[in-house]
């Protein structure tokens, strides 16, 4: 059974600033409301690890004053926000999901949260993460695992789980996440949201813990696109370039990236030609054999990133790692160093490819995830008659984006079984506000 909507359903962060500055809210009552979902819908859900509610209730009784004095810090003023436990939060518990980080306290604030601070934001708490980020399923951590909040019995999607579930579930409006291989966009597609992660560097990683480095973004989760853009206006390292004119989209043939279920991918094709193009689609196919090879070269240089981060960890407590988590770890750390240095090479002769796609078009459409959630805690789901690993399935068609450091968003795409899925748009670096153009939102 669903779980019944929370107080930030449906409420737009453009009418929640609305409804502040015209003083038909105030920040405390936000955060009051943010505060009260949380303690009674998290328990079945597991979308927060830490609620800060006197940080909340302060920061809240501040926005309110300035408001008062007529200082006015933007549309993420007095706005209740979770962030992912990958981030440090000064004064909270940073415990990336892990039992190596049991009783750890951030003395600082990564520099994303500066930013929202900065914006006015009231940051309410930290969400559950996939132990160390290492997985797209959220079900592994030493917290417990995020569900889903249409199905508390199946998955949120990870590594981001319990930002997506947090928002999804209307606990919050906004949240922050990371995107190693599509950790921000897999969760938001499998709760029914919208994710945004940007190009590389976009938004600084300073200040949370890495995965594998050169992989690693940071991103948003809101209800919709409009509000993942007003977040990362706020949290953007540069001045958003203006893309006049219409965008140009062509639907990303999925077949060569993974054979998922028909009924997700017809559904999310009728939603792009809807949404996107009402006389029909341009199409693309990547060539045979690409998908293979950027599978491989993400799997290769994430193994061999993660190990780097963690070898120490598992030499001196290995006992403390989730067995799932450990079992990957010590297959990563097998692959060779030559393989590395192979994988960074070929990321050149992918990059050549990828722009090819982005010749004739700006946007390429195709789905998030080709699967609908699975259940917790398994590892095979049943595909169209066939049994697929849910790993790889979750991974197939976000994590190539990762290896170029492109911007991708996810929005919702309707509904599959009464779960939802998601529709991916993905352009190249510097022209994020061509995705949000394209979604008719910019």
């Amino acid at each position: 059974m669903p779980l019944s909507p929370g107080p930030f359903t449906g409420r737009t962060i453009t009418s929640l600033a609305q409804d502040l500055r015209e003083g038909r809210t105030t920040a405390v009552e936000l955060a009051e409301q943010a505060l009260e979902a949380i303690a009674e819908r998290d328990p079945a859900l597991g979308a927060f690890v830490t609620v800060d509610a006197d940080g909340a209730l302060a920061a809240a009784r501040r926005a309110d004053a300035e408001l008062d004095t007529g200082t006015y810090r933007g549309p993420l003023h007095g706005v209740p926000v979770g962030v992912k436990d990958l981030f440090m939060v000064a004064g909270l518990p940073a415990t990336m999901g892990s039992r190596h980080f049991a009783g750890y306290v951030a003395d600082s604030d990564a520099e994303s949260v500066t930013l929202l601070r900065r914006a006015g934001a009231v940051v309410v708490g930290k969400t559950t993460t996939h132990e160390f980020a290492y997985g797209p399923t959220g079900d592994r951590s030493a917290n417990g695992p995020s569900r889903n909040p249409w199905d508390p019995e199946r998955m949120s999607g990870g590594s981001s789980g319990g930002s997506a579930a947090a928002v999804a579930a209307g606990l919050v409006p906004l949240a922050l996440g990371t995107d190693t291989g599509g950790s921000v966009r897999i969760p938001a597609a499998l709760c029914g949201i919208a994710g945004f992660k940007p190009s590389y560097g976009a938004i600084s990683a300073e200040g949370v813990f890495p995965l594998a480095r050169s992989f690693d973004h940071v991103g948003v989760l809101a209800g919709d696109e409009q509000d993942c853009l007003l977040a990362y206006r706020c949290l953007a390292s540069a001045q958003l370039r203006e893309d006049p004119g219409p965008s140009r989209v062509a639907w990303l043939d999925p077949s060569e990236l993974f054979d998922g279920d028909p009924r997700v991918v017809d559904a999310v094709r009728a939603t792009a030609e809807s949404r996107l193009a009402r006389s029909g689609l341009d199409e693309v196919r990547l060539r045979a054999g690409l998908g293979e090879e950027f599978r491989e070269t993400y799997t290769v240089i994430q193994s061999c990133e993660a190990v780097a981060v963690h070898a120490a960890r598992m030499a001196q407590a290995p006992e403390l790692f989730d067995p799932e988590l450990l079992e990957r770890l010590r297959t990563a750390a097998e692959v060779p160093g030559w393989r590395y240095v192979a994988a960074v090479a070929a990321r050149s002769r992918l990059a050549e490819a990828a722009a090819a796609l982005f010749e004739r078009h700006d946007v390429l459409a195709l789905p998030t995830v080709p699967i609908t959630a699975p259940l917790l805690q398994h590892r095979e789901t049943e595909v169209d008659g066939r049994t697929v690993a849910v790993r790889p399935a979750l991974l197939a068609m976000t994590s190539l984006w990762n290896v170029l450091g492109l911007p991708a968003l996810t929005v919702p795409a309707g509904t599959v079984d009464g779960l939802p899925v998601g529709l991916q748009l993905v352009c190249r670096p510097g022209r994020e506000l061509r995705l949000f153009q394209a979604a008719g939102m910019a």
